[in-house]
């Protein structure tokens, strides 16, 4: 298993759509295993292969208290079961540090496929069902901070911006050390 990098808001890469996965073998069960040691890592409770610059629709997920039920969910889609509303405090791998509250359907229908190919349909409620609908964004090219204010999302934009800028010069810094000390 390998630990992937995982795409950072405002990549323009986030914005693309995942395309169904045509076949399900060993390819896509390594890639959501690396995916699912990636999240664990991060750490989170939910990656979508968009967020690692694979443009399939798969998503790992496990919302559980202990981190031990982790699920694969292929080509899965939902539908709301109730148009009852629940706000949620997000976060997001790719959107590190920041919190907002975003409104989710408190009720939906799962249908997806595992990674051994066998179907899922489940209703899901509470966590499961929002971080249902956060996940499967992604793979629709879109991010919490698109429900947010404009203003919020600019905000955050800056600021992620400028960390990214920081963080280039840094690696910029410990190359040329690195080089000056081999020299």
């Amino acid at each position: 298993m390998a630990l992937l990098p995982i795409l950072e808001f405002p990549d323009p890469r986030l914005r693309k759509v995942a395309v169904n996965v045509e076949h399900i073998n060993e390819d896509t069960r390594r890639l959501a295993k690396d995916m699912l040691e990636t999240m664990y890592h991060a750490p989170g409770i939910g990656l979508a292969a968009s967020q690692v610059n694979v443009h399939q629709r798969i998503v790992v997920i496990d919302v559980s208290d202990d981190g031990d039920e982790p699920r694969v969910l292929i080509n899965p889609s939902w539908e709301p079961l109730t148009e009852e509303m629940q706000n949620y405090q997000e976060g997001c791998l790719s959107v590190p540090e920041f919190y907002d509250d975003v409104a989710r359907y408190s009720k939906i229908q799962l249908s997806a496929f595992d990674e051994h190919g066998e179907p899922i349909s489940e209703q899901a409620e509470g966590l499961f069902a929002v971080c249902i609908q956060h996940e499967l964004d992604h793979l629709n090219g879109k991010l919490f901070v698109d429900y947010l204010s404009r203003l919020k999302r600019d905000r955050i934009r800056k600021k992620l911006e400028k960390k990214h800028r920081e963080d280039a010069k840094d690696a910029l810094y410990e190359a040329k050390v690195k080089m000056e000390a081999e020299a």
